[in-house]
């Protein structure tokens, strides 16, 4: 059974993950938004980065902003209670975020971050 987070909740979560990680990394973001939507049209995703990867960036200007996207339901799927759900939150946007930054799955897994 899925567990019950409100939308406000959930949001909240996200913010309380991207506010849980560490201000130099932070400070780096270039031109990204982070969005939650219930879930990927056509795939079962957790999160999605779409854009140019920082370590991509030539020639870069005139560019729409990098989207990270939390996929609610999946993760709500996933999770065993609220404190779980919570967790799965900070490592997938701690995941999407690595993307930007130009880190590999294979890596991001390494870390701890799959």
């Amino acid at each position: 059974m899925p567990v019950s987070m409100t939308d406000a909740e959930f949001d909240e979560a996200v913010n309380d993950a991207l506010d849980s990680l560490p201000d130099e990394l932070m400070s780096r973001l270039d031109n990204v938004v982070v969005l939650v939507e219930d879930e990927h049209p056509t795939e079962d995703l957790l999160g999605l980065y779409e854009g140019v990867a920082l370590t991509e960036r030539f020639e870069y200007s005139g560019h729409l902003p990098d989207v990270i996207h939390i996929y609610r339901l999946p993760i709500l799927d996933l999770a065993e209670d609220e404190d779980d759900a919570r967790r799965e939150i900070a490592v997938t946007v701690a995941h999407e975020i690595g993307h930007h930054f130009g880190i590999d799955d294979q890596r991001l897994h390494e870390l701890g971050f799959g």
